[in-house]
């Protein structure tokens, strides 16, 4: 186990090299210049667009109902197990790269949002088909659909090895043992190993839930995810709140913390570069696991969406990664500092939910019990709808692999049901490496595309925004 484990490391670090970091925060700048930094000039328009939903257009769900099924697949373990990953194996300034990856990343979600309702294929029933591998093939050309090919690949790893599946119930056994049984007291055991029952529990009401709601496809999905995310993120934001107000005096040494460790001026002399780029590659691997811009996730979800305006629906799914990485996991990381649960998982050697719940039970004057329960409601269903909304991203790539054969549909369905069923009997560093690996390699063909499709984004941000102004919308 360790030889394979020390492999998977040795692939992440070249997946996830300068090259990868170079690409994704380079593609970002890039899109953000080209686009007059919209994403900042627009936000509020975005913001007031994400609740009001547009009449007469083509789809299947509501705009809103298509950003709660891409925010269902980004707000999960990423906000709360991944925040404090980064940080522990980061240092506090993985956090600051973390936000700025994501401020050029809007523009990034952005331009994925735009394609992805342009170049999209309406069926005859209604049935929306879009994404990376629609704007590679229908944009870049036929001679490019081997690139869209891959990336359907990719996406189908990723959703039923890595981001989709296994981590996210590995999160959610993982708090529930944390709470339940902390000493791992009451233990079974399964494949040659002892696991406390609580995971095993744990692992089989997950499974069950999930083949409730996937086999109903996106509708039901979306009607989960439009209940579920916005309780949920509004409950955990308030929670965060609450802990850093009561931790308030010492948020301003938290930033500093964060921003000089950013940049390594914590770092003996001589290790400052080395600080640097540990920082940078753990906040931006993180980064883009939570708000998954530039992976080219999103846009399957956002093809589906009842608009006739592909800048419009790319105003709405730039604000999946503002509330997702700006609000939430920026919060998540100086709950982490506040506390002190950054420094007591260095002391014991802590990673993944265990530090976040130290900065529950820690932060507002509750027991540490009531902390891991809280703590574990909320990555239960963070990790729960993230679970849903990456089914639907891995049977849309599946579906254009196979040409939408039904019977590789359903057969798929139920192997990743099997996948959450054994996620949390899979060690978690291997999870997150698996994980990493899979994000970077998706990544790669979308970012070529909008780098290679720039000139049409910016052509149509131009022609929406004339007509806006014209009163011809």
């Amino acid at each position: 186990m360790e030889q394979f484990t020390a492999l998977l490391d040795s692939i992440d670090g070249v997946v996830w090299g300068v090259p990868m970091i170079v690409l994704i925060m380079g593609t970002g700048i890039f899109l953000t210049i080209r686009l007059g930094v919209l994403q900042f000039r627009k936000l509020g328009m975005a913001l007031k667009y994400m609740v009001k939903n547009e009449a007469n257009g083509e789809g299947e769900v509501t705009s809103f109902g298509a950003l709660c099924t891409a925010m269902a697949a980004t707000i999960g373990t990423g906000n709360i197990v991944g925040v404090a990953t980064a940080v522990v194996a980061g240092g506090p300034g993985a956090l600051f790269w973390m936000v700025l990856a994501a401020c050029f990343g809007m523009a990034t979600k952005y331009s994925e949002g735009l394609l992805s309702i342009k170049y999209r294929i309406i069926k005859p029933d209604g049935h929306a088909l879009g994404g990376p591998f629609y704007y590679i093939e229908n944009g870049m050309g036929k001679n490019w659909s081997w690139l869209g090919k891959l990336f359907a690949i990719f996406g189908m790893g990723a959703g039923l090895l890595g981001i989709g599946t296994i981590t996210q119930v590995n999160g959610i056994a993982s708090a529930a043992q944390g709470f339940f049984d902390p000493d791992n007291q009451t233990t079974m055991s399964l494949f040659g190993r002892d696991y406390s029952i609580s995971i095993v529990i744990t692992a089989v009401v997950v499974a069950v839930l999930t083949a409730l709601v996937v086999i109903g496809g996106i509708k039901r999905i979306a009607s989960v995810t439009t209940i579920v995310v916005p309780f949920m993120a509004i409950a955990y934001v308030i929670i965060c709140v609450a802990i850093l107000l009561a931790n308030i005096t010492k948020i301003p040494g938290a930033v500093t913390e964060v921003v000089a460790s950013a940049f390594g001026l914590r770092a003996a002399a001589g290790g400052a570069l080395g600080a640097l780029m540990i920082a940078m590659q753990k906040g931006v691997a993180r980064g883009i696991f939570s708000n998954e811009a530039g992976l080219g996730s999103a846009p399957i979800a956002a093809a589906a969406a009842q608009t006739k305006e592909p800048v419009r629906q790319g105003l709405i799914s730039m604000t999946g990664t503002f509330v997702d990485t700006i609000i939430i996991c920026t919060m998540t990381g100086l709950t982490i500092m506040v506390t002190g649960a950054y420094d007591t998982a260095i002391e014991k050697g802590l990673e993944g939910v265990q530090v976040t719940a130290i900065a529950f039970g820690k932060g507002l004057p509750w027991s540490t019990e009531v902390g891991a329960f809280v703590l574990m409601l909320c990555l239960a269903f963070f990790a729960f709808t993230t679970i849903l909304g990456w089914d639907y991203y891995s049977e849309r790539c599946l579906e254009y692999l196979s040409g939408g054969s039904k019977g590789a549909l359903q057969v798929y369905r139920w192997l990743y049901i099997l996948a959450v069923l054994a996620g949390p009997f899979i060690t978690v560093s291997a999870v997150w490496t698996i994980a990493d690996i899979f994000n970077g390699l998706m990544a790669i063909p979308n970012l070529i595309a909008l780098l290679a499709l720039n000139g049409v984004i910016v052509a149509e941000t131009r022609s929406y925004f004339k007509r806006l102004s014209e009163n011809r919308l």
